[in-house]
C-alpha cells in the first residue's frame, strides 16, 4: 500500500509539471522533420544501408558482335547483330527487351509527337528508323530458336521457345538491322558536309538490351529527347566496313592496324602512341593522299573494334578527317591513345589542333583524382553535334574553340566517370551523371593549364536568379518532363552546386573526397540508385546528411543565413543568427578584428534542429571590427543583405 500510495504521488507530481494541458498547447515546435529521413534508404539483401552491393547484389550482361556496312550513296546502315544475355536475377526470364532507339526517327514516335511545336534541342529527322528482319533467339547452344517479337516505338520485346534460367541462365539474340542515317540525329549522333566529304557520328546505331535490375524490373521507358541512356555492361566486338578512302575511330582498341593503315600510317600511329606532344597521323595537307596514308586504293574496307566491360559503344567515319594523337599516362603506368579527328574548317591552334592536348589532359586528371580510365583509347571527333559521350569517345561541335572547346571536351570526357564507369540510370536521373560530371569538370578546368579557362563554377551565386524564379524546377524531375530552359540547372549545375558546397562548406576536402573515390570505386560498372549514394557518402564520410539531400537534391527551396546582431558579453561577444531558409546549413563565420586579424568559426548544422534562432558566444579579448556569413561565398544565400555585420561593409 505504501508503495502504490508513494507511486501515485510521484506520478501526480510529474503530471503537475510536465502535462498541465494549458502548458501543453503552448509547446513549441522543434526543426527535427528538417533533419528526419525523406525516402526509404533501409537496406536489404541486394543494396545495404552503408551504400554497398548488397552479398545477393546481381546484374545481367549482354555481349555483343556486330558487323555493318555504310551505304554511302544511300546514307544507309546496315549489318547484323549478335547478343549473349547473361541472366543473373534470382528469376527465369520468358523474353527480354531490347532499345531500338533509331525508331526515334519517324513522323509517329513518341519522341517526335511529343516534341513542341517549336522544336527544341532534341529535334530529329523523321524519315528514319529501323528494319529489322531474321529475328532468331534460343536459349543455351541447343534450345529451339524461336523469332518472335514485338515492336513498339523505341522498345523491341524478345520472346524465348523456354525460359532463360536464373542465376546465370544464357540466351542469344541475333537479327539482321539496317537504317538511314539521319542527318539531325537529336544532337548525338548524324552525318555532317564539309569541304572534303561528310562526316558520319555512328550513336544508338544497334539494337541493344534494356536494363533488368532489382529496383524496376525491365526499365523500358521510352526514348523520347532529353532522357539517355540506362545500359547493361558487357564486351562488344565490332567491324565496321565503310570506302577504302575512309578512316574510323571508334570506342575500344583497333585490332587490325595492319590492314586498315598503310605502313607509314602505322608507324605515325606507333610514334603517337609514345609521345607527349601531338603527333599528326593525317595532316591538314594529307586529307586526300590515300596513297601515303590507306593500304588500298579502291573498294571496301573493314575497320575491327573491341571493348571490354563497357555499357555501349559509338564510332565515327569520314574520308575528309585530319587525325592527331598522343600518348596518355594513367596511374598505374600503363599508357593509352589520346586521339582526335576533325575536317579542315575545324583546324588551327586556337580550335580544334590543341583537341588531344585538351584530351589528354582531361583523361589524366581524372584518372589520377577519381578512378583509373579503364579503355585503350580516348577519341574526340568533331560533328555537328553540340557535345555528347560514349565509351572511350566524344563528339563535339566542329565549331568549337578555345574556351569553348575545353569545356565540352572535358565535359564529354568526364561522362566516362558518369555514367560509363559508374552506370546510373540517365532516363530517370540526369543529376547523377551530368550533375556529378559537371562536379568534377569544376576541378578539372581549375587543374588544366594554371587555370588558363576557368570553371564557371568558380561563384555559385552568380545562379541565384534561377533559384529564386518562380519556374525553377526540383533535381528530382525527370529529364523528359523538365523544361528544356531549366534542364541545364535541374540536371547539371545545381547538382553540382551542391557538391561543391557539400566538398567545400561542409564537409571538407578529406571527408568528401573520401566518400566519392569509394563511392565511384564501390559502383564500377555497376548499377547505383539515388539512395546508394546518400547513404555510401553518409557512412564514408561520416556524417547524416539527411538534411542536405532533402533541401537541396529533393527540394526546391533555398539558403538564407544571417546575422541579426553582435552585442559586447563580458569581455566577449554574443553572435545572432537566424536561419530564413527553407532548409538548414551549418554556418562559417568569419570575424575580423580591429588589429585587421582574422578568425573563422565553424557552427555544426546541429544549431538549427530547435528553432530558427542560435546566438554564439564568441569568446575573444579583442575587439570585433566585423562578422561574415561564409566569407569564401561557397552557398548559394539568397539574401546579401544579411550576411555581415555591421551591413555598411557589404554595400557592393
Amino acid at each position: 500500500m505504501r508503495k502504490q500510495m508513494l507511486l501515485g504521488g510521484l506520478l501526480s507530481l510529474f503530471l503537475s509539471l510536465n502535462v498541465n494541458p494549458s502548458l501543453a498547447q503552448q509547446a513549441k515546435d522543434n526543426n527535427q522533420k528538417d533533419f528526419s529521413e525523406f525516402m526509404d534508404r533501409k537496406g536489404n539483401m541486394y543494396r545495404t544501408a552503408s551504400g554497398k552491393p548488397g552479398e545477393a547484389y546481381w546484374q545481367n550482361a549482354a555481349d555483343y558482335q556486330i558487323e555493318v556496312s555504310l551505304d554511302e550513296s544511300n546514307f544507309t546502315l546496315s549489318g547484323k547483330v549478335t547478343i549473349t544475355y547473361t541472366n543473373n536475377s534470382p528469376e527465369s526470364l520468358d523474353f527480354i527487351w531490347l532499345q531500338l532507339e533509331q525508331n526515334r526517327f519517324t513522323p509517329d514516335s513518341r519522341g517526335t509527337l511529343t516534341t513542341p511545336i517549336q522544336g527544341n534541342r532534341y529535334n530529329g529527322d523523321t524519315d528514319g528508323g529501323y528494319a529489322i528482319s531474321n529475328v532468331a533467339a534460343k536459349v543455351g547452344t541447343k534450345g529451339n530458336v524461336s523469332s518472335r517479337h514485338l515492336i513498339d516505338d523505341t522498345r523491341m520485346q524478345v520472346w524465348f521457345a523456354e525460359p532463360i534460367p536464373a542465376k546465370g541462365g544464357k540466351a542469344t539474340v541475333s537479327m539482321d538491322f539496317s537504317f538511314k542515317v539521319p542527318q539531325k540525329g537529336m544532337d548525338r549522333m548524324g552525318r555532317l558536309k564539309v569541304k572534303d566529304g561528310w562526316i558520319y557520328a555512328f550513336a544508338q546505331w544497334y539494337p541493344k538490351v534494356a536494363v533488368f535490375d532489382d529496383v524496376e524490373g525491365w526499365n523500358v521507358e521510352p526514348y523520347l529527347g532529353a532522357g539517355e541512356f540506362y545500359l547493361e555492361y558487357g564486351n562488344f566486338d565490332y567491324k565496321v566496313t565503310v570506302p577504302y578512302n575512309h578512316i574510323v575511330v571508334g570506342s575500344g582498341k583497333l585490332m587490325n592496324p595492319n590492314e586498315v593503315l598503310s605502313k607509314e600510317l602505322q608507324s605515325r600511329y606507333a610514334k603517337a602512341a609514345q609521345s607527349e606532344e601531338t603527333v599528326y597521323l593525317v595532316s591538314p595537307e594529307e586529307i586526300k593522299n590515300t596513297r601515303l596514308t590507306r593500304p588500298k586504293q579502291e573498294g571496301m574496307i573493314t575497320w575491327h573494334f573491341r571493348i571490354q566491360n563497357a555499357r555501349d559503344i559509338a564510332f565515327a567515319t569520314s574520308d575528309a578527317f585530319i587525325w592527331d594523337a598522343a600518348k596518355i599516362n594513367l596511374p598505374s603506368g600503363k599508357s593509352i591513345l589520346a586521339q582526335s579527328v576533325y575536317p579542315i574548317e575545324s583546324n588551327g591552334e586556337e580550335a580544334w589542333s590543341r583537341s588531344t592536348e585538351y584530351s589528354k589532359a582531361s583523361i589524366e586528371y581524372y584518372s589520377k583524382q577519381w578512378f583509373e580510365f579503364p579503355y585503350e583509347s580516348a577519341t574526340n571527333v568533331a560533328a555537328e553535334i553540340n557535345g555528347m559521350e560514349y565509351p572511350g569517345l566524344n563528339f563535339c561541335h566542329y565549331n568549337s574553340k578555345g574556351a569553348s572547346l575545353w569545356g565540352v571536351t572535358d565535359h564529354e570526357f568526364g561522362h566516362n566517370w558518369f555514367p560509363m564507369i559508374v552506370g546510373t540510370n540517365e532516363r530517370r536521373y540526369a543529376w547523377m551523371d551530368e550533375g556529378f560530371n559537371t562536379f568534377i569538370n569544376h576541378y578539372s578546368s581549375k587543374a588544366f593549364n594554371n587555370e588558363e579557362y576557368p570553371s564557371n563554377l568558380i561563384q555559385t551565386r552568380r545562379f541565384n536568379n534561377y533559384f529564386t524564379n518562380e519556374s525553377r524546377e526540383g533535381i528530382d524531375n525527370y529529364p523528359d518532363v523538365t523544361d528544356t530552359r531549366n534542364l541545364g540547372m535541374v540536371a547539371y549545375m545545381k547538382p553540382a552546386i551542391g557538391l561543391v558546397m557539400l566538398r567545400e562548406y561542409i564537409l571538407g576536402h578529406e571527408r568528401f573526397d573520401n566518400a566519392f573515390r569509394s563511392y565511384i570505386k564501390t559502383w564500377a560498372f555497376k548499377h547505383p540508385q539515388p539512395a546508394d549514394f546518400f547513404n555510401h557518402m553518409e557512412n564514408v564520410a561520416g556524417e547524416n546528411l539527411s538534411w542536405f539531400w532533402k533541401g537541396w537534391f529533393y527540394g526546391n527551396g533555398n539558403i538564407d543565413l544571417g546575422i541579426t546582431g553582435v552585442q559586447p558579453y563580458g569581455g566577449n561577444y554574443l553572435i545572432n543568427l537566424v536561419n530564413k531558409g527553407d532548409f538548414p546549413m551549418p554556418v562559417l563565420l568569419e570575424v575580423t578584428y580591429e588589429d585587421d586579424s582574422k578568425e573563422r568559426v565553424k557552427l555544426p548544422v546541429e544549431i538549427w534542429q530547435r528553432t530558427d534562432s542560435w546566438t554564439h558566444l564568441l569568446k575573444t579579448s579583442k575587439k570585433v571590427k566585423s562578422v561574415e556569413i561564409d566569407p569564401d561565398k561557397v552557398i548559394t544565400d539568397i539574401n546579401y543583405g544579411n550576411d555581415s555585420w555591421p551591413v555598411e561593409i557589404y554595400k557592393n
